[in-house]
């Protein structure tokens, strides 16, 4: 068997085990043990880190109240591979979530048991994003194997709460847990094999409604919640739709609508016959790149002031619209950075032909490691499109390519001259 081979079956029974791990949020501990375990056998260095919750209560991301974010027996894993001198060549850091969301919905298999088609591999996180996240790994191990002439680090991270809003890479970002500083990094999500050098950030907002109820016979008598929602809805929408005219951006043009406002829950009413006197709504609000939450939230709060300006009931009723759970920041490097770079040189001698930099409307934890100054690109095997989706599904044969064209990234960045 060929070293590409033996490497390619040993990057498959890593995946397939890491897939066994049910990593629901916030059940990560046995597999970041497994982890750890694994890479210190590899030759790594570990360093693991648990996220402390006042810490987070104090960042934007996050809620203030520390007893909302859950981080007890929660570590992350970094592993370090160190190469010549690695004072005289760069520290790149290859981050993962190990982390998945629920395996809602109707499978046809076990979720956490990996099942194989051919190259297509199918369980919950198989795109979102532990084949990712194994990549990073063998791509550091594809470096050990050929290190001659490197000077610098490599440092791979499984980290948990992505989904929760990065508590993992965001205590990494905030306190740095390894004795070194960090000069470049890569996240392995899923772009389809695209560099993604800018993501989305979002601002989560609860409205709450007040009518009165009355019996549904004489419903006239009573206020209902449902057409003063409606107004706030479709204020919302043509707000939605003239931000997407007014803010361009080169990265986000094949996108209609790049910065989306959805309704994901809304709740209204408690009897049938009952006028609704009551309604709550969830909203997520799509930021640009180069715009802050804060300013996007204004932008909302204000065109919600102008629909109960233009409405007695509301006016006498005011709307509560107020932050809950996780907020993220748009994330955005230049097309100049080195990381970026050698990923495009990388990418060019593997014969990928969709190289230009893309954006995307999901949020990720790239813009922890970008707001502390570490530049951060993303690129995985995968596509969005199959995350958080029942039989979840990959094409093997793209994990094999962004393994091998990760590493040559890395070692592009690391060679001596």
């Amino acid at each position: 068997m060929t070293a590409r081979l033996a490497l390619e079956s040993d990057l498959r029974q890593f995946v397939s085990r890491l897939l066994r791990f049910d990593t629901t949020a916030p059940n990560e501990k046995a597999a970041q043990a497994w982890v750890e375990q694994t890479l210190v056998s590899w030759g790594f260095e570990t360093y693991t880190w648990t996220a402390d919750a006042a810490r987070l209560a104090t960042h934007p991301s996050f809620p203030d109240d520390p007893a909302a974010i859950d981080v007890a027996d929660r570590p992350s894993v970094g592993g370090v591979l160190e190469f010549g001198d690695p004072e005289a060549g760069p520290t790149v850091v290859l981050n993962g979530h190990v982390d998945v969301v629920p395996a809602e919905g109707e499978w046809s298999s076990d979720p956490f048991e990996p099942t194989w088609d051919g190259d297509n591999l199918t369980a919950r996180g198989a795109a979102d994003m532990k084949s990712g996240l194994s990549a990073c790994i063998f791509a550091a191990r594809t470096l050990a194997e050929s290190s001659e002439n490197l000077n610098g680090r490599v440092v791979v991270e499984s980290v948990v709460g992505e989904e929760e809003g990065g508590i993992g890479a965001a205590a990494a970002a905030l306190d740095n847990p390894y004795p070194f500083s960090r000069d470049m990094a890569l996240i392995a999500e899923p772009t389809e094999l695209r560099p993604v050098l800018a993501v989305e950030g979002s601002v989560m907002k609860r409205l709450e409604l007040a009518g009165r109820s009355a019996h549904a016979a004489r419903r006239w008598c009573g206020e209902s919640v449902l057409p003063h929602f409606e107004a706030i809805r479709r204020a919302f929408e043509e707000l939605e739709a003239e931000r997407a005219e007014r803010i361009q951006h080169p990265l986000y043009d094949r996108f209609e609508n790049p910065w989306p406002t959805s309704f994901g829950t809304v709740h209204a009413g408690s009897w049938a016959s009952t006028v609704p006197s009551e309604l709550t709504a969830e909203v997520r609000i799509g930021v640009a790149p180069g715009e802050t939450v804060a300013a996007v939230e204004a932008e909302y709060e204000a065109r919600l002031a102008d629909v109960v300006a233009e409405n007695e009931w509301l006016s006498e009723h005011p709307p509560s619209f107020e932050r809950f759970s996780i907020q993220f920041e748009a994330g955005e490097i230049s097309e100049a950075e080195p990381i970026h770079r050698a990923l495009q040189a990388a990418m060019a001698e593997a014969g990928l032909s969709n190289r230009e930099p893309i954006g995307e409307t999901y949020g990720a934890d790239s813009r922890h490691y970008i707001e502390a100054g570490i530049p951060t690109v993303v690129f995985g095997p995968g596509t969005i499109d199959q995350a958080h989706f029942p039989d979840e599904t990959i094409d093997f044969r793209e994990v094999v390519t962004a393994t091998s064209v990760i590493a040559d990234t890395v070692s592009r960045l690391l060679q001596t001259e």
